[in-house]
């Protein structure tokens, strides 16, 4: 592969250019198959959409390492858009950040986000953080940049000080994590867009800022062309699929236990043809009949 043609080096490149990146949120390789098909530029592997999804948990911290490496590795398999991976605390100490590093770069990350939080954290919407002091976490990101086997790779810090400390306190962590060598900053949970335009301020020039979508969180949901208005390179919308697969999974249930049939429900479903041509199935029983 060309070392300016890879998933990392086009992540970097769409950072860097004019027009906001939009990276959906994905939680495993079909996931991210449907958001590459539908022509985004990256995908954003959720931490806590594999949470909700492998467990039918919160996401209070209870995905592990291992689990996380696993699920970027079926992804890559299957894709080859940018991946931006949730790498929640890095999962333990400056060491353990530098294991998790090297792991999902392997598996194939793209761009890897650590977190000030103590464990065991929690969504950056949700109340009753705690945090690491910033000192603990600049080294953390120090780590992480000396970890990477590629220069490429994307480390984005993202600071959840401002629920706790307050913002003056979380733009001054997040100083310190650019310091650091983080190459995206990442403000969590900004209340609303006069708090925004003064994170922006702050970093305008010095860095790219990352924009947290999340509905009905503590940031206001605004569209893509206002948060590049604004000054931000890089928006996620990390749990949106989930909650539209499951809004659509709840109206299916019951529709099939009022009914016993699916009929009623054909016009909101791929029928068989069409999921066997989203997976490709045609492609893999040509690819096996070289072997018979």
């Amino acid at each position: 592969m060309n070392p300016t043609d890879t998933p990392a080096a086009r992540l970097r490149a769409a950072i860097a250019a004019p027009q906001i990146l939009v990276a959906p949120g994905c939680y495993d390789a079909l996931s991210a198959n449907l958001i590459e098909r539908a022509g985004f530029a990256a995908a954003y592997l959720s931490g806590a959409s594999i949470a909700y999804t492998r467990f039918g948990r919160p996401d209070i911290g209870l995905v592990g390492m291992s689990e996380v490496a696993e699920t970027v590795s079926q992804i890559r398999e299957r894709v080859e858009l940018p991946l931006i991976v949730d790498g929640d605390t890095g999962f333990g100490n400056a060491l353990n950040v530098q294991r998790t590093v090297r792991l999902f770069e392997r598996c194939g990350a793209s761009a890897i986000q650590l977190e000030d939080q103590q464990m065991p954290k929690r969504c950056g919407h949700l109340s009753g953080k705690t945090l690491v002091s910033a000192k603990e976490m600049a080294g953390k990101i120090r780590a992480a940049c000396d970890a990477r086997a590629l220069a490429d790779t994307v480390i984005i810090g993202r600071t959840d000080a401002l629920a706790v400390e307050g913002i003056d306190a979380a733009l001054d962590r997040a100083g310190h994590y650019l310091e650091a060598g983080a190459d995206v900053l990442f403000v969590e949970a900004l209340p609303d867009v006069a708090a925004m335009q003064t994170a922006l301020a702050r970093f305008r020039g010095r860095a790219p800022l990352l924009a947290n979508m999340v509905e009905g969180g503590k940031s206001p949901l605004l569209p893509a062309a206002e948060l590049e208005k604004l000054g931000f390179s890089l928006a996620i919308f990390p749990g949106a699929m989930v909650r539209v697969q499951t809004f659509a999974a709840q109206r299916y249930l019951e529709t099939l236990r009022r009914d016993g049939t699916t009929s009623a429900m054909l016009g909101e479903m791929l029928d068989f043809a069409a999921l066997n041509e989203l997976l490709g199935t045609a492609a893999w029983l040509e690819r096996g009949k070289k072997y018979e």
